[in-house]
């Protein structure tokens, strides 16, 4: 079938959308470009940029930013850090405290890429312990940032004296090299950029004060990478910061509804299909858990050509939607629908599709998509 509901010209729609199995996701190439460029524009240049890889956790999405002149990079996982360097990352910031076996493959990975130059963070003083002390037994000296809590009360010290005296006492670790602050303001969400800019500026002050009080102690704070997604344009404003934004390659749902302001177009489409019509006036789609986020309530997609579905059963393999012209779709017609999260929703993925032009060109791997440290 594959006729869905789409308009001719509808930016979506795909035109070999029949030899596309479902549920997958498309990512249109015109768009990805175009957030990238918005990105480098808002940053002044591409040097400034230290973008998460955690949304797409693909290598040919890096091997594009790295062409840009993008060289250093953010992320959650030691997969992700591997998949970086193994494209070429100058730097790699690893933005998560390593414990337990995760020192060791950490480890190995700073001795398996020499051109690579990693970093973690840390927020705790007895895993900048143990840290310290793996590194120096391996003969090694590797470079950290601390963490620090602006709002979010998720990881990360005070930006106060108590993080001013951590950061000294990491100047004295055998194994590590302080280099910088990291300050991630995941709990700014205002939709009105200038309360959003208030509330940014208002978190971020602490941070400020903190690296001036340590430069005139004598420490060095080469870098202080600052903000996500929401707050990227208001950090690009300082001097002297890298900018970590990470959903803006992709975009998705929830931040285009939130954050109307910002310049960026969601370039990640799931594809379904409808899969069975139980009884009038709804319909089944094969878009279950395993296929999109749900760790968020429902509405967790935006349907592009199906406007007015509103769903009301969600499970492993089926996603079960009440609309109005239901009776207008046949089983097999091609749904489209924008997740509302995209960064879990590509990690529930084995691959994706590269739309170019209107057509699906290729099918990429999700690299990172694993934990662990990369096979080789």
């Amino acid at each position: 079938m594959d006729s869905g509901l789409e308009k001719v010209g509808d930016w979506f729609a795909v035109r070999n959308v029949a030899d596309i199995p479902s549920p997958t996701l498309l990512f249109f190439a015109e768009r990805v470009d175009a957030n990238l460029a918005s990105m480098v524009q808002i940053a002044g240049s591409a040097g400034r940029l230290c973008p998460h890889v955690k949304t797409h956790k693909l290598r040919p999405l890096l091997d594009r930013q790295l062409a840009l002149g993008i060289r250093r990079f953010k992320a959650a996982t030691l997969a992700e850090c591997e998949m970086a360097a193994q494209a070429g990352a100058s730097e790699v910031l690893l933005a998560y405290q390593l414990v337990g076996p995760a020192i060791g493959m950490w480890l190995e990975l700073v001795r398996a890429y020499p051109t690579t130059r990693f970093a973690s963070l840390v927020d705790d003083s007895s895993a900048i312990t143990v840290l310290s002390s793996a590194a120096a037994a391996s003969g090694l000296r590797v470079d950290v940032l601390l963490d620090l809590d602006v709002g979010q009360h998720r990881t990360g010290v005070s930006p106060d004296y108590a993080a001013e005296s951590m950061y000294a006492d990491l100047s004295r670790c055998s194994g590590l090299r302080p280099v910088g602050l990291h300050a991630y303001d995941g709990h700014i969400h205002e939709s009105d950029p200038i309360l959003r800019s208030v509330a940014c500026n208002e978190a971020f002050e602490p941070v400020l004060a903190l690296r001036q009080r340590l430069m005139r102690q004598g420490h060095l704070v080469n870098r202080l990478v600052a903000g996500g997604s929401p707050t990227f344009p208001i950090h690009a404003l300082r001097a002297d910061v890298e900018l970590s934004p990470g959903t803006t390659v992709l975009w998705d749902a929830g931040y285009a509804q939130r954050f109307p302001d910002l310049p960026f177009l969601p370039a990640a489409v799931l594809l379904g299909r409808v899969v069975s019509k139980p009884f009038p006036g709804r319909l089944c789609l094969d878009l279950g858990h395993k296929s999109v986020a749900s760790e968020m309530v429902h509405p967790r997609l935006e349907f592009l050509n199906l406007p007015e579905a509103r769903a009301v059963a969600h499970s492993e393999e089926h996603l079960v939607v009440e609309c109005s012209e239901a009776e207008k779709w046949t089983v097999g017609d091609a749904v489209y629908a924008l997740p509302r999260h995209i960064c879990p929703t590509v990690a529930l993925h084995d691959s994706v599709h590269w739309v170019e032009r209107g057509s699906v060109v290729e099918s990429w791997k999700v690299t990172a998509r694993t934990r662990s440290v990369l096979e080789k």
